[in-house]
């Protein structure tokens, strides 16, 4: 791919280490905005208490000196960023991160997935979004035994509209439903919904108006009742009345996918809101990578995302 790869100083030094210094992980961030000789943020995985870094990036205003025009991929807990970086006002890429897809145990990235990352890291952006023609059944096993051992494969069948307009329009942003869902519930982390209130880390109703909202659920394939719980809690914002469409990425492994169908349906309860569902984008693979803050127009028909800027 001819990337010139560089670690950041906290990046290797463990998962106990890092989990007891948050602030660490806030300086490579930082630090990784600050070098003019980077050019793209690429997140190593989702990862776990993202918000735990919100003071030590907004407590004096340091994103917001620090970051600077400069790609930021990333998918999963990763959310949270996408959100602090859209408070700074950095449009960024949601879809992929370097274990999950540079690092795919085959003998090479899954072509989908490629297909996209070369497109951004050879242009700097994303012009337009189809459909892939296969999905992919989760890896369970990533022992030495699993090195070029392909993924088994599935025909999909494309987007699929499930209510309102196949043609919408709007600015995409959102992520992993689970990592939305602890910023406003405690169960995973009892301080975080106090922490992410604290720094007005989910965008208020009118920064929401006229956005396509993008969702997808993790490896976790949380079970019916708790979707309807977090979208539950994600309607009580008043977001679904403020977007112009909701975009939902394909579960991983198709689990639950006509339960979370039938949910939709139920709990926004406004036929006229378009949704569409199994976007290749998120837990499931292969991923493609969706731009945040570009006027994307999606066409269900065609089945085709376009992008402008």
């Amino acid at each position: 791919l001819g990337l010139e790869v560089s670690f950041m100083p906290n990046a290797l030094k463990g998962i106990d280490y890092l989990k007891q210094h948050p602030e660490a992980r806030a300086a490579d961030l930082l630090q990784a905005f600050r070098d003019p000789e980077i050019d793209m943020i690429l997140c190593a995985i989702g990862g776990d208490d993202t918000y735990r870094l919100l003071p030590y990036l907004f407590e004096n205003g340091e994103l917001a000196s620090a970051v600077s025009h400069k790609v930021f991929l990333g998918f999963s807990d990763t959310t949270l960023n996408h959100l602090m970086l859209h408070k700074v006002g950095l449009n960024t890429f949601y879809g992929q991160s370097f274990l999950s897809d540079i690092c795919e145990l085959d003998q090479d990235m899954l072509p989908y997935t490629r297909q996209y990352f070369e497109e951004l890291i050879k242009t700097g952006t994303i012009k337009e979004i189809r459909p892939s023609e296969v999905w992919y059944e989760s890896r369970t096993d990533f022992g030495v035994d699993q090195i070029g051992k392909p993924l088994k494969s599935h025909l999909d069948h494309g987007f699929d509209l499930l209510q309102g307009n196949p043609v919408f329009s709007g600015e995409i942003l959102g992520g992993c439903l689970d990592s939305l869902y602890d910023i406003f519930n405690g169960e995973r982390y009892a301080d975080m919904p106090l922490v992410c209130n604290r720094y007005a880390l989910f965008p208020n109703e009118e920064d929401w108006v006229g956005k396509i909202l993008l969702l997808e659920t993790s490896e976790e394939k949380m079970p019916p009742e708790k979707f309807y719980q977090a979208l539950t809690l994600l309607k009580e914002t008043g977001i679904f009345d403020s977007i112009s469409g909701l975009l939902v990425g394909k579960p991983m492994d198709e689990v639950y996918s006509e339960e979370y169908k039938q949910i939709l349906a139920d709990v926004i309860a406004n036929p006229s809101l378009p949704v569409v569902f199994n976007l290749n984008v998120g837990h499931a693979q292969p991923r493609c990578v969706i731009p945040f803050g570009l006027k994307a127009t999606v066409d269900a028909t065609n089945q085709v995302i376009r992008f402008e800027g």
